[in-house]
C-alpha cells in the first residue's frame, strides 16, 4: 500500500497580473532557480504579443494555453503480455501542466534570437491554432482516436 498522498502546494499570484496561472507558467519557465529572469522573459513576451497583435497580451496567452491543452491522451497498459495504448481523459491539473510544458518546450525549440521573442511567437501561433505546440496536441488527440478500440482496457 502506498503512503498518504502529498499535500497540494498552492502558488502565490504573480505581482503584475495577480494571476496564479501566470506564476505556475513562470515556475515551469524558470531555469536554475532564476525566477526574476523568468518573470522578465514572460512579461516582455506578453508585451511583445500586445505590440504585434494589438490585443490584450494576457488574454492572448490564456487563449493560446487553452488551445494547447489536450483533452485525451494515451497510456500504456499491459494485458496478457501485450502492451496496448489506452486512450484516457486528461485530469484538469494535468491538462494545464501539459499545456504549459508544451508551450515552453516548443518555444525553446524555435529559431528566434531571444527567449522572449520565441515565447511571444509561439503564443501568437498557438492563439491562432497553429505552431508546434498545437501540432503536439493534435498528434496526441490523433493517437487517442486511433486507439479508441482499446478503450475498454481502462484502469
Amino acid at each position: 500500500m502506498r503512503k498518504a498522498k502529498p499535500k497540494k502546494r498552492y502558488v502565490l499570484p504573480d505581482p503584475k497580473f495577480k494571476d496564479e496561472l501566470v506564476t505556475k507558467f513562470v515556475n515551469y519557465l524558470m531555469v536554475d532557480g532564476k525566477k526574476s529572469v523568468a518573470y522578465s522573459i514572460f512579461y516582455d513576451a506578453i508585451s511583445l504579443v500586445e505590440n504585434r497583435t494589438k490585443e490584450d497580451g494576457l488574454e492572448t496567452w490564456k487563449k493560446a494555453l487553452s488551445n494547447v491543452m489536450p483533452s485525451v491522451e494515451v497510456k500504456s497498459r499491459r494485458v496478457g503480455g501485450a502492451t496496448f495504448q489506452v486512450p484516457l481523459e486528461v485530469r484538469p491539473n494535468r491538462k494545464t501542466s501539459l499545456g504549459i510544458k508544451w508551450l515552453i518546450r516548443y518555444s525553446r525549440a524555435r529559431g528566434e534570437k531571444t527567449m522572449k521573442e520565441r515565447l511571444a511567437a509561439e503564443i501568437i501561433a498557438a492563439s491562432k491554432g497553429e505552431g508546434s505546440a498545437i501540432k503536439k496536441k493534435d498528434d496526441t488527440h490523433r493517437m487517442a482516436e486511433a486507439n479508441k478500440a482499446f478503450s475498454h482496457f481502462r484502469f
